[in-house]
């Protein structure tokens, strides 16, 4: 690609503007987009009045937030007009979204009053809600059409519909009765009856559902679309699959930030203020010192053992990394088992009894390789002292794996994102209970 935008820039440098048009009108939507994030906003502005109207909306919808607000200020009333027009209607309620107040006024003031109803309506979904991502581009057949009739219907439509693999079935109430794909449609004869091909066992989502159930559904059916209708089961709209892959990897980045103990941002890294990255984290930081406090507490109370065995203290931070680690693996394990819906509450007993399994040959494991790696390293601290730290090394794996795969579990029950229960917070509350775990072994054993 960057030997493509080379060549485009090598145009655009020799006022070859005839060749770049028509070179880039032959381009892929996608692809262009990621060419405009190298132009400068001056260049910016040209090219995308190179492009054919149908061209540029279509890469509108794949430029990132900074672009799209660029070129929005720049252009007049009537590109942003012709933009909204050739647009769908969720990609420009995605725009809407992030955009500030000024530019959605100048979007809706270049609308018409059915389109910016519509915008407006959906608008007021819930964030993150099945209404907020659908779209109204679909194809709608009555049950009672004969073939010949629907298929003309799709032709006469079907240009300014998002997807028309999947035709929705609807009665006299706008309710959803069924679906018919266009393959049986296209190999059905002309006189047979929608009614007779459709599939009645429809499965659908309602405007309200959390985004991430519904991809759950893409993910279990493999469907290309899926309808969205209100409580009342009439269809409003439809999801399609390339808006579920924004919500799979906009879900996936917020659980990989919630588990690194940072608020969740939907901003590109590199464009991120310095200011809002920092703010973003000290938070946490601030809550997992705190609680680092635990641990000190810990240390103090066992003070006395610590002054009869100093040895002690030099395997405080290989008890307790083991611990966090080992803690850290099970509470991974079971929040993706609850994000993918193999894990439920009622599941807790089971997930509980296999973790101490696990903790149990996992421990014992680590114990022993510990046992042999002091005798072989650590001559001079005595059986002894191996012993006990190789047995607490053991205990603690067992606790700390029983802690990981509850606290995700726990965190569901009081309505708290799961992901919020791994790495640093487990580390840092096993890191107490290890501590514990430690000087109560050694205070049995050496004192």
């Amino acid at each position: 690609m960057q030997v493509l935008f080379d060549h485009f820039n090598e145009l655009l440098d020799k006022g070859a503007y005839i060749q770049l048009k028509e070179e880039l009108n032959e381009e892929n939507a996608a692809d262009l987009a990621e060419y405009f994030e190298e132009l400068t906003a001056e260049k910016q502005l040209f090219i995308f009045r190179l492009l054919t109207k149908d061209l540029a909306a279509e890469v509108f919808s794949y430029m990132d937030n900074d672009t799209q607000e660029h070129i929005v200020h720049s252009i007049t009333d009537r590109e942003v007009r012709n933009i909204v027009d050739e647009m769908f209607l969720d990609d420009t309620v995605d725009f809407l979204e992030e955009a500030p107040a000024n530019l959605v006024k100048k979007v809706l003031r270049n609308t018409d009053a059915e389109t910016r109803a519509l915008i407006n309506r959906f608008l007021n979904y819930p964030d993150n809600s099945a209404g907020s991502l659908m779209t109204i581009e679909f194809v709608k057949l009555r049950a009672g059409m004969r073939v010949d009739e629907a298929m003309r219907q799709i032709k006469r439509t079907g240009t300014d519909k998002e997807t028309i693999y999947t035709c929705y079935v609807i009665d006299a109430h706008r309710k959803l009765i069924g679906v018919v794909p266009l393959r049986t449609l296209i190999c059905a004869r002309d006189e047979e009856l929608v009614q007779d091909l459709m599939e009645e066992d429809v499965v659908s989502v309602y405007t309200t559902d959390d985004q991430e159930e519904v991809a759950n559904i893409f993910k279990k059916y493999n469907w290309m679309a899926l309808p969205v209708t209100d409580l009342e089961h009439r269809l409003v709209g439809i999801i399609t699959v390339d808006d579920i892959v924004d919500v799979i990897e906009q879900e996936t980045t917020e659980d990989m930030e919630k588990m690194a103990a940072l608020l969740p941002s939907d901003e590109v890294y590199l464009k991120t203020p310095v200011l809002k990255l920092a703010k973003n984290r000290i938070v946490w930081l601030c809550v997992l010192m705190i609680s680092g406090t635990l641990s000190s507490l810990v240390i103090g109370h066992y003070q006395a053992l610590l002054t009869v065995a100093m040895s002690l203290s030099n395997f405080v931070t290989i008890i307790t990394g083991t611990g966090g680690n080992a803690g850290s693996q099970a509470s991974t394990m079971i929040i993706r088992g609850m994000a993918l819906g193999e894990i439920e509450v009622r599941d807790t007993l089971r997930v509980i009894w296999k973790e101490v399994r696990v903790g149990a040959l996992c421990g014992v494991a680590l114990g022993a390789v510990n046992m042999i790696r002091m005798t072989l390293f650590s001559p001079s601290t005595g059986t002894l002292l191996d012993f006990t730290v190789s047995l607490s090394m053991a205990a603690v794996v067992v606790l700390s794996k029983t802690i990981g795969c509850t606290l995700p579990i726990f965190a569901k029950i009081v309505k708290v994102d799961p992901a919020m229960m791994a790495g640093p917070l487990i580390s840092t509350l096993v890191d107490a209970v290890a501590l514990i775990i430690y000087f109560s072994i050694a205070s049995a054993l050496l004192l």
